[in-house]
């Protein structure tokens, strides 16, 4: 930023001096304590760079005053960089380092840092093993209870309270209570582009991003950006291993509500996703999608070194493959390789005879 001080002045060279003094009493460190001194450092340098940031967003803010007592309901303190808003000042403060990236709360088994104190206690269970959130139903214990909640519903399939307006099941009447605001509140931020309302500036502020394909919530752990949270919240999952939705029929688990029920289908034999062109019906909506394409002609994974595009991504992961002459599919009898698995698999019929 053009007003930032350089933050390798005195002072912070004085710190790095001490810290490194405090380090070494008493002989060399390992290696892994030479990485958390040097992510604690950076944390400071971050820390120098994110006090200055957040003073910028905290300034910009519409809150000109603070609201000593806010009545029921009101969030007076709102984030200029996406919109949303908060009750206290402190979750204000905290949401801000979502925006700066600053990571104040260092792990001291492996290094890794956190925007939140909580995150890093959830964290800290991967090193001591530690669950202790245990579903009531059936014993299964997690790390965190934002996990053990989510596997609650696996629990709760039965949902007898309806929506008359968009015919949405709830488990629960209170939750059918809270859903039926959403249909009569009214929705004064509007979308320019599509016209879609929300009731939130936060959420329409998010949607905008699917227009401009702006993905803000990008994974510390591999890169991925997504454009709304709940999208990356099920991505790191991936890298934690959680898989709180449970197959009570079979016993597979997964990640994502939506992998869970399209699974679900596959016991029921429910097909809810119908083409209107030829009547074949689906049960999960991603391969509704992938089939509609059929009729519609719709190629949207275009490749960027030749210009062909294709409908399916597994047609177009093949075809990057000739490019990269990456072949992944190796016929284990002979040690022949392919790029594509239907060219494996017809080559495999050469050694069970099957006929081609």
């Amino acid at each position: 930023m053009s007003n930032m001080i350089p933050i390798f002045n005195r002072c912070h060279v004085m710190d790095i001096s001490s810290e490194s003094k405090e380090t070494n009493q008493g002989g060399e460190t390992s290696g892994i304590s030479n990485l958390i001194v040097l992510k604690r450092l950076s944390a400071r340098v971050k820390s120098y760079e994110y006090n200055k940031f957040e003073k910028a967003i905290i300034d910009s803010s519409s809150l000109k005053s603070p609201i000593a007592s806010p009545q029921h309901g009101q969030k007076p303190y709102q984030c200029k960089e996406c919109g949303r808003t908060f009750i206290s000042y402190s979750s204000f403060r905290a949401h801000i380092r979502a925006h700066t990236e600053e990571k104040p709360y260092a792990c001291k088994e492996c290094g890794k840092a956190f925007i939140y104190f909580s995150k890093l206690r959830v964290h800290m269970r991967t090193h001591t093993g530690e669950k202790p959130y245990e579903c009531e139903k059936c014993g299964k214990t997690f790390r965190s209870p934002s996990n053990l909640w989510t596997h609650r519903e696996t629990h709760t399939v039965e949902k007898p309270y309806a929506c008359k307006e968009c015919s949405k099941s709830f488990s629960s009447p209170s939750s059918l209570r809270k859903h039926v605001k959403v249909h009569s509140a009214e929705k004064t931020y509007e979308c320019k582009d599509c016209g879609k309302a929300f009731l939130h500036s936060f959420y329409l502020i998010i949607h905008a991003r699917m227009h401009t394909g702006e993905k803000a919530y990008r994974c510390v752990e591999c890169g991925k950006a997504y454009s709304w949270p709940s999208d990356l919240r099920i991505h790191m999952r991936t890298h934690s291993g959680e898989k709180p939705y449970e197959c009570k029929q079979c016993g597979k688990s997964f990640s994502s509500p939506s992998s869970f029920k399209g699974h679900l289908r596959t016991h029921t034999g429910e097909k809810p996703y119908a083409c209107n062109e030829c009547g074949k019906a689906f049960g999960s909506p991603s391969y509704f999608r992938t089939h509609v394409r059929i009729h519609t002609g719709e190629k949207p994974y275009v490749c960027k070194q030749c210009g062909k595009a294709f409908s399916w991504s597994s047609s177009f992961r093949g075809h990057l493959r000739t490019h990269s002459r990456e072949k992944p599919y190796e016929c284990k009898e002979c040690g022949k390789a392919f790029s594509r698995l239907s060219s494996l698999q017809r080559h495999m019929r050469i050694h069970t005879g099957e006929k081609l």
